[in-house]
This record gives C-alpha cells, sequence and structure tokens, in this order.
C-alpha cells in the first residue's frame, strides 16, 4: 500500500494571504485529482518569506489565521486529503513573554496540519536560526513540542512526522519525532539560495536520514523577496540515505513522491531532475530576482546604463532574459572619455537582444556643471571630483527616465566595487535594484562567457559581444583609465575578497595563503572606509553565503581595524 504526496514548491508573496491561500486551494484540488492524500506547503507560505517585522503586528496574524481558515474551509470536502500549512500563529495569552513591564504574547514559526475542514494537528519550530539573513528569534518564540500525525487512511495511512527547516539541521527535533512513532519526516522550508546551497541540504538531510532510520520529504519555497531568492529544489531521501527524488530549481513545481510501505520500511518513490552547474544555477537566481522583485512590486518595466562594458552588459542580459526585450531600456550616455568601441558594442548588444536603444550625450551638462564650478575649483587640478560629475549627471538623467516611464533603474555595480568603494554614490550607485551587487568581477566574467554559451530563456544566444568580455574594464572617466589604475587585479583582489570578506579570514591567514601584506592591508582598509556608501546603495540580490546586506551588519563609524 502507498500514499502518494504532493509537494506545493509554490512562489508564494509576503502579504498576500487571500492570493497565498488560493494557490493552496487550488494545488490541494490539483493534487487530490491526481492521488495525493498529503499535501506539503513551504515554511510561511500562507504569508511568504520573511515577512520581517510584519510578523509583530497582531492584524498580521490575524489575516494569516483567517487565510488558514480559509484554506481548511475549502477543502473540507476532499475526503482523507491532508495538508500542512506553513504559517505563524499567535500563542495563548497564558503563555506571554514578559519584556520589561509589558507582557508579549508569545508567536512561533509554525505549520498547521489540515484534514477535511478540521485542524488535526499544529507544530512550532523548535531551531531559530538567528544568523546570516535570519532574524527569527527577533520575532518567534522556540516550539517545545514533537508533532506526528497520520496522512492517508486504513492501509494506506503513514505516521508523519513534521519539522519545520532549520528543526532538521539538528538531532533532537528529528530523533523525538521518530521516537514518537513517525515512519516518515516530511520538512517544510524557506532556505534562502546561495551557490551550492542545495547540494548542502540534500547532504545534511541524507545525514538526518541515516540518524533516524527514516525516509524524508524535503518541501521548499521558489521565488525572490527582495534581496533573498529561493531556488525550490525539493527532494526526497530514502531511510538508507540514498536520494529518492529531486524537483526543478527556480520553477514553481508539483513534485510527487510516493511513500510505499514494505515489510520493514517505507520506499520513496519520485522522479529526479539532473543536478544542475552553479553557473545555471546562479543565472536563473539573478533572473528570478530580477522578475520577481519587479512583477511583486508593479513595477511596468527596467532601465539601464549601457556603457558598452561587462558590468552593464550583463545586466542587460539577465533583464532581458527576466523580463522580455520589450519591457527593457538602454540608455548609453557618452562624455569625452567614451571609446568609439564602447559606442560600437552597446549598439550591437542592443541590437542584439531587440530592446530599446537611446543615447543622450553627457558632454552639454558635464561642460556646465565645470563652468559653474569654475571659479570654486581654480588653480586646481582635475581628478574624481571631475569623475563623479560624469557619474552623477548620468544618474540624474536615468532616474529623470524612471520617473516620467514609470520603469525602475537596474544599477549595476558588482560586488568588488561595492567593497572597496570604486563606485560614485547618486552616479552608477543611484536606482532602485542592484542585480550583480553579489558578483564578484571574476564571476561577472564567467558568467557572461557562460552566457555566451547558453540560451537558457531563448531570447538570444551570444547577447554579449565578444569584445565587452575580453577588453580591459574601464569606467571611461578619464583618459586612458582602467580599473587596474585603482584596484588590484581583479583576478587577486576577488581572491582576498572571498577570504577576508565573505570568510572572515585574518589578515595574517589571508597573507599565510600567499598574498601580499600590503596589498591585503589596502583591500581591508577600502572595505572599512567604505561601509558608508554600502549602507546607501539599493538592494541587491543575495547569491552568496555572504553578501553585502543583511549577512553584513558593520558600523559605519568605528575605530577598530584588523
Amino acid at each position: 500500500m502507498s500514499l502518494k504526496i504532493c509537494v506545493a514548491q509554490l512562489n508564494y508573496c509576503v502579504g498576500d494571504m487571500p492570493g497565498n491561500a488560493q494557490k493552496i486551494i487550488d494545488v490541494a484540488r490539483i493534487a487530490y485529482a491526481q492521488g495525493a492524500r498529503l499535501v506539503l506547503t513551504p515554511e510561511m507560505a500562507i504569508c511568504g518569506y520573511a515577512a520581517e517585522d510584519l510578523f509583530l503586528r497582531a492584524s498580521f496574524i490575524e489575516a494569516c489565521d483567517d487565510a488558514v481558515n480559509r484554506v481548511a474551509g475549502e477543502l473540507a470536502g476532499l475526503k482523507g486529503l491532508t495538508v500542512v500549512v506553513g504559517t505563524p500563529t499567535q500563542g495563548d495569552a497564558g503563555r506571554a513573554v514578559r519584556t520589561k513591564s509589558v507582557e508579549v504574547p508569545q508567536r512561533h514559526n509554525s505549520a498547521r496540519v489540515l484534514r477535511e475542514g478540521r485542524q488535526v494537528a499544529a507544530y512550532a519550530k523548535r531551531e531559530l536560526p538567528n544568523y546570516q539573513v535570519f532574524d527569527e528569534r527577533r520575532y518567534f518564540t522556540p516550539g517545545q513540542g514533537t508533532c506526528v500525525f497520520q496522512a492517508g487512511e486504513g492501509a494506506e495511512a503513514v505516521a508523519v512526522g513534521l519539522l519545520i527547516c532549520e528543526d532538521a539541521w539538528f538531532d533532537e527535533p528529528a530523533q523525538l519525532a521518530r521516537q514518537a512513532g513517525a515512519e516518515l519526516l516530511v520538512v517544510i522550508n524557506a532556505s534562502p539560495f546561495h551557490v551550492g546551497k542545495g547540494g548542502e541540504r540534500e547532504r545534511m538531510m541524507q545525514a538526518r536520514c541515516l540518524a533516524t532510520g527514516l525516509p524524508l520529504v524535503y518541501a521548499h519555497l521558489v521565488g525572490g523577496q527582495d534581496e533573498i531568492v529561493f531556488e525550490g529544489h525539493s527532494f526526497a531521501v530514502q531511510a538508507t540515505g540514498a536520494l529518492a527524488g529531486r524537483a526543478e530549481s527556480f520553477k514553481e513545481n508539483l513534485f510527487y513522491a510516493q511513500a510505499l510501505r514494505g515489510q520493514d520500511a517505507i520506499e520513496i518513490v519520485a522522479c529526479t531532475v539532473p543536478l544542475r552547474s552553479p553557473e545555471a544555477d546562479l543565472w536563473d537566481a539573478l533572473v528570478l530576482g530580477v522578475r520577481d522583485y519587479l512583477g511583486k512590486n508593479g513595477f511596468p518595466g527596467a532601465i539601464l546604463g549601457l556603457s558598452g562594458g561587462i558590468d552593464s552588459a550583463l545586466v542587460l542580459a539577465i533583464a532581458v532574459d527576466a523580463l522580455g526585450a520589450d519591457k527593457v531600456r538602454a540608455v548609453m550616455m557618452p562624455s569625452p572619455y567614451t571609446a568609439d568601441i564602447s559606442w560600437l558594442d552597446a549598439r550591437e548588444m542592443a541590437v542584439r537582444l531587440q530592446v530599446r536603444y537611446d543615447e543622450i550625450s553627457i558632454v552639454p551638462e558635464f561642460e556646465a556643471f565645470k563652468a559653474s564650478l569654475a571659479g570654486e575649483f581654480a588653480g586646481r587640478a582635475d581628478d574624481t571630483t571631475e569623475e563623479n560629475l560624469q557619474a552623477r549627471i548620468r544618474g540624474v538623467l536615468l532616474m529623470a527616465l524612471s520617473n516620467k516611464f514609470g520603469s525602475i533603474v537596474l544599477t549595476t555595480g558588482n560586488k568588488s566595487e561595492m567593497a572597496t568603494g570604486y563606485c560614485t554614490l547618486y552616479g552608477d550607485m543611484a536606482g532602485g535594484f542592484a542585480v550583480i551587487k553579489d558578483l564578484l568581477k571574476t564571476t561577472v566574467f564567467a558568467l557572461a562567457r557562460w552566457r555566451n554559451e547558453n540560451d537558457p530563456y531563448g531570447t538570444g544566444s551570444a547577447p554579449i559581444p565578444a569584445r565587452i568580455i575580453s577588453r580591459p574594464p574601464s569606467a571611461e572617466l578619464r583618459a586612458d583609465q582602467t580599473d587596474q589604475d585603482s584596484l588590484p587585479p581583479y583576478e587577486v583582489l576577488d581572491a582576498i575578497l572571498q577570504r577576508y570578506m565573505e570568510n572572515d579570514q585574518s589578515i595574517d591567514t589571508v597573507v599565510a595563503a600567499g598574498f601580499e601584506r600590503a596589498v591585503v592591508e589596502r583591500v581591508a582598509r577600502l572595505i572599512r572606509l567604505n561601509e558608508y556608501k554600502r549602507r546607501q546603495a539599493p538592494v541587491g540580490i543575495r547569491v552568496s553565503h555572504r553578501s553585502f546586506g543583511k549577512d553584513w551588519r558593520y558600523p559605519i563609524t568605528s575605530k577598530f581595524s584588523t
């Protein structure tokens, strides 16, 4: 006998409780018609994840309760169907937490188990992550109990142990479920993407299955939410630790798994899609992040400054894959220092991707600014002041176009620039969404080459002219300028950033790995000095385990130096 399980790997929107509830209802009906008798939704499916300080509002929790009750009512007629719905819940008044002189009712990151219109069980997450992008201890109280419920009917019934995300990374919650009679573990999740995270999850859940002797089904969220992306990649694991099945990544998907009862244990049968390359995952994460940020916030399209350089070229290619050419506009804004090949390459790329392309010279504005400031600057040589003027003029023009037509400005700065301050406040940093904010420059080049060799969305192979990838990068803000006039070679810079910034290695440790001390100390100093810039940068897509965002919380004002 067997139990058919459906994982509702869907793209839920934060705060859209009616819409999220309808998605769950629709999917549950489809799954039921396909023979499924257990439907799993991801962590916080009813309200989206992460809702941040919305969790602190009683009215938000009440709206979640109403939405869950609606799901229960709408599915009451489906005999034998059990649905697990991830939702925040408010604790009983008698279990309030006293903070100073105020009693604050407890909140939990929970799941409600619904069967034929009734709640038959509930579970509150025990292990609350408070690292990287997570702030769950700010909002929730840890749960104390264990949840094992029956799914299916008669001989098909299975005792299911329920865990929520972080719970499954620790021994105790799963062992308690096994001791309470669980034959199968199900884990509902909202675990943000970074490159390689899918493999980490599979390996951890395989270890959990080996430790408990139980099979496991892992239900995961998909979609973009502000700076974070959830890639789906739901899966199932046998009690032996062998992978039983894997869903597609970065797509809404109904992932079915059959739990077959054998003589000694339950075996899982499911379809398995192959693992993908890191570049494919990275590309899809960026595309999904752009599509959902614009789509969920109601922007009609995107606009960006196309310079003829690698960063803006990559952002344009991502934007077109995400939105379609008709919703993307590129503007070339040449200065006195713009090379002819920059014009030519920008034009060629716009033609390849069939986007609207305009050229607006900033020379008149640049000369006017210099004339206005001539008296103040008399006797002083040109320096970064004049370079920044050009970047700020471009920012003003892009923001004006954004205001007039409603399209959001996509900024084109990368992580290497953000780290070292090689960017201009109110200039190239101006805009609403920083697409490649978490990509090191070397990754930008690698991903551009990958996209030219692959066409995952059918928008045009080799969208980026080869010369854009091969030429030395330059901001073109003064004559014969290259990035390496101001920064170490990117291969060196990025390797240091990975060690020092992303992995928190000390300067001595980085030097011991073979890097020059003077270069390492200079990079560390640049990171420290430019915190004030990063605080004012647009939100951007997180694709590494340590991004400049919620992962990075350093003071602007500090005398500490490593």
